[in-house]
């Protein structure tokens, strides 16, 4: 089969890798224009354009997939099916129709269970005891098409969205090259069921801040889903510190004060139970275990984060 490619972050480059590993032939890789980053703030690839480029594959970079003369390469390449894993860029009815087996899509979540951009975050956030990968036949709709293959994954009591963004790139990788493998003799499509839809909404910068009279239990798992983007923002005495882990524990007083401070860690009330935080980050510094941080700023007992 002629495979073409389309996916921007990480979790897409190693589904690419993969394929290629697999022996496929990939004849043209999709993915978003060159973003600035670093410090430098200079145009970068994207992780799925380093890995084409050291393959040698023709790379494509519109800004959409709207017009004739930015779909023209992918027409030209006429491919038998299209993978997409977290390209980012919708794909239009004419896109869809292009490959002879359609286009392929890793979805991050066990479907029709969150929808959408974030599954990951918002799986972490919700509570879910597990997620995992759904190889679908994409259509028009958002991650509505029919599943090809499915697959759970538990979420561990201490994931964060990176570590468990990395196991789930590595599953999708693995059902990605099966189901090609398995793409020519077919593969039967399945619906997905109307009943535990759940939309999962791209994260916004204003959700990481903490609202300390919420459950501890519920903050503590924001901490993870927003581990490692956007953290969740605290405030004290006017600084903004970011706050990368923590565990919830039984201990009670007014939301935002200050229980205990010392190196173990410090202990935050909340609307119910109170937040042990272990990690954390000021502006311009590290993140730092609280024994470190402390000794740059310390926090006193009885004071309040906003």
């Amino acid at each position: 089969m002629k495979i073409a490619f389309a996916g921007t972050p990480e979790f897409a480059a190693v589904a690419l890798e993969s394929i290629l590993a697999a022996g496929f032939e990939v004849t043209l890789v999709l993915t978003q224009p060159d973003r600035p980053a670093g410090r430098g703030m200079q145009l970068q690839p994207s992780p799925v354009k380093q890995v084409a480029l050291a393959a040698n594959i023709p790379v494509h970079q519109p800004e959409k997939l709207r017009t004739p003369e930015q779909q023209a390469p992918l027409a030209e390449a006429d491919v038998d099916v299209l993978v997409v894993a977290a390209y980012g860029i919708i794909l239009p009815q004419a896109v869809l129709d292009m490959p002879r087996y359609g286009c392929l899509n890793i979805h991050g979540s066990l479907l029709p269970r969150w929808r959408g951009a974030a599954p990951i975050h918002r799986a972490i956030q919700a509570g879910d005891l597990e997620t995992g990968i759904t190889i679908m036949q994409m259509d028009a709709g958002l991650d509505t098409g029919p599943m090809l293959l499915k697959r759970a994954e538990t979420i561990h009591p201490d994931d964060t969205t990176a570590s468990l963004h990395d196991r789930l790139a590595w599953l999708g990788a693995d059902m990605i090259v099966e189901a090609l493998q398995a793409l020519p003799d077919g593969l039967t499509p399945t619906p997905q069921p109307a009943e535990g839809v759940t939309y999962a909404a791209k994260i916004g910068k204003a959700e990481a801040a903490v609202d300390w009279t919420r459950p501890a239990v519920e903050i503590e798992r924001t901490v993870r889903a927003f581990n490692p983007f956007p953290g969740a923002l605290a405030t004290y005495q006017d600084t903004p510190i970011k706050l990368w882990r923590a565990r919830a524990i039984d201990a009670t007083g007014t939301p935002g004060e200050v229980l205990l401070a010392e190196a173990a860690g410090v202990i935050v009330a909340c609307g119910e139970g109170s937040l042990c935080i272990t990690e954390l980050q000021k502006p311009g510094a590290k993140r730092m275990p609280t024994a470190d941080f402390l000794r740059g700023m310390p926090i006193a007992v009885g004071s309040r984060f906003e």
